[in-house]
C-alpha cells in the first residue's frame, strides 16, 4: 500500500477541519477538497425495497421532476473512476463505494477498490448481498478491501422479505459466509460488518442476532434505525419502542424527526456523492440529485467543490431561516 499521499491527506484534513470550525460561526470558507468521497459503483438494484427510492422507482416528497430513479441504468466504467481516482488520490483518505443502487452489480467493482487501495486509500462497500457470490467474496477481499457492510434486515423468510422484497435470505447467508471463508484463505483483516435496520417486522430477531452474528460470519454488529417516509402519522414499519425510532410522537399528534437540525453540517464541509455518471452531489441525502455541482467527468472536482453552487448550498444551511428540504430529513 503507498503512502505517497500521507502528507497531503493530513494537510487537506486539516484544512477540513479549520473550514468547518468557521461554518459553525457563520462562514463559508473553503480551501480544502472532500477529505472521503461516496462514489456510486451502479444506479440500479435488483430488490424492491419499500423505503428505498431506487428499489420503488417513485418520487421523492421533495422533487417534481429530477429524482435519482429516472436516471437511465449505468454501471461506472473503469475509466470513469480512473479519472475520478487521479482527482481525489492526493487528499481524499476514504471513498466509500456506494450511494444509491447496488454497487455489486458492477463487475468492475473490485478492480476499482483495488486501484484506491495501490494509492492507500480506505475503501468501504456497502451490499444487500444478493449478488455477493463465492467469486465476487473473493475478489473483493483479494482487492484489500477494508470494511463492508452487509445489510440483513430479518432473519426468517418473512421477516427478511417483509423489507428486502425480491430478495432471498439464504443468499445473503451464503454471502457473509463466502466473505468469512475467503478471509480466512487470504489472511485478511477485513471488517465485516452485519448491519440490521430496526423495524418492527424483525424486532422478535434483535436479541437473538446480537448472540449470534459471528456464527454467520460477520466480524460486527451493527443496529440502525430506518428512514421512513410518509412517518407524520405513524408508520406500519416504525418499532414499537420509540428508543428505536427516528421519529417521535409530538403534542399536535403527528410524528417528526427527533433529531433536531444542527445550523451547521460536518458532511457538508467534508465530503461529496459522485453517481455512476459523475455528477458530484453535496451529500448523501440527496438521493433526488436535486442540488448538483456539476460532473466532475467533464469539469475538475475542484472547480466544483469550490464552485458558486456548492458554496451557495453551503451558505443556505447556515442560514436560520432556510432549511433545505434534504436536510430536513437528515438524521446525521
Amino acid at each position: 500500500m503507498s503512502t505517497r499521499y500521507l502528507a497531503s491527506r493530513a494537510s487537506n484534513q486539516l484544512r477540513c477541519w479549520f473550514s468547518y470550525a468557521l461554518s459553525l460561526v457563520g462562514v463559508v470558507h473553503v480551501r480544502h477538497m472532500p477529505a472521503f468521497v461516496s462514489i456510486e459503483p451502479a444506479n440500479f438494484c435488483q430488490l424492491r425495497c419499500p423505503e428505498c427510492p431506487v428499489g420503488q422507482r417513485a418520487s421523492l416528497p421533495d422533487t417534481q421532476d429530477s429524482i435519482q430513479t429516472k436516471r437511465p441504468r449505468q454501471l461506472l466504467s473503469q475509466d470513469a473512476f480512473r479519472t475520478i481516482l487521479a482527482q481525489i488520490q492526493s487528499t481524499a483518505h476514504t471513498v466509500q463505494f456506494y450511494f444509491q443502487g447496488e454497487p455489486l452489480l458492477n463487475p468492475a467493482l473490485p478492480d476499482m477498490i483495488a486501484l484506491a487501495r495501490r494509492v492507500g486509500m480506505y475503501t468501504i462497500v456497502s451490499t444487500n448481498a444478493q449478488a455477493l457470490t463465492a467469486d465476487m467474496a473473493e475478489r473483493l477481499v483479494a482487492s484489500g478491501l477494508n470494511r463492508i457492510i452487509v445489510s440483513i434486515d430479518g432473519f426468517t423468510p418473512e421477516s427478511y422479505s417483509a423489507y428486502r422484497v425480491g430478495g432471498h435470505l439464504p443468499l445473503a447467508l451464503a454471502g457473509l459466509r463466502y466473505l468469512r471463508e475467503a478471509k480466512q484463505r487470504h489472511r485478511s483483516h477485513i471488517r465485516i460488518e452485519l448491519q440490521v435496520l430496526r423495524l418492527s417486522t424483525n424486532e422478535s430477531e434483535w436479541a437473538w442476532i446480537r448472540h449470534r452474528y459471528r456464527t454467520l460470519g460477520a466480524s460486527c454488529l451493527t443496529f440502525k434505525t430506518a428512514q421512513l417516509y410518509d412517518y407524520e402519522h405513524g408508520h406500519p414499519l416504525m418499532p414499537s419502542s420509540p428508543r428505536y425510532s427516528r421519529y417521535r410522537l409530538g403534542a399536535d399528534g403527528l410524528y417528526h424527526l427527533h433529531r433536531p437540525r444542527r445550523r451547521s453540517c460536518y458532511r457538508l464541509w467534508s465530503g461529496c456523492v459522485i453517481t455512476a455518471d459523475g455528477t458530484v452531489l453535496p451529500c448523501c441525502y440527496d438521493k433526488s440529485s436535486s442540488h448538483p455541482f456539476g460532473n466532475c467527468l467533464t469539469t475538475p472536482l475542484h472547480t466544483l467543490y469550490h464552485s458558486p453552487a456548492a458554496n451557495t448550498f453551503r451558505t443556505t444551511i447556515l442560514q436560520k431561516n432556510s432549511t433545505p428540504a434534504i436536510c430536513r430529513e437528515c438524521y446525521y
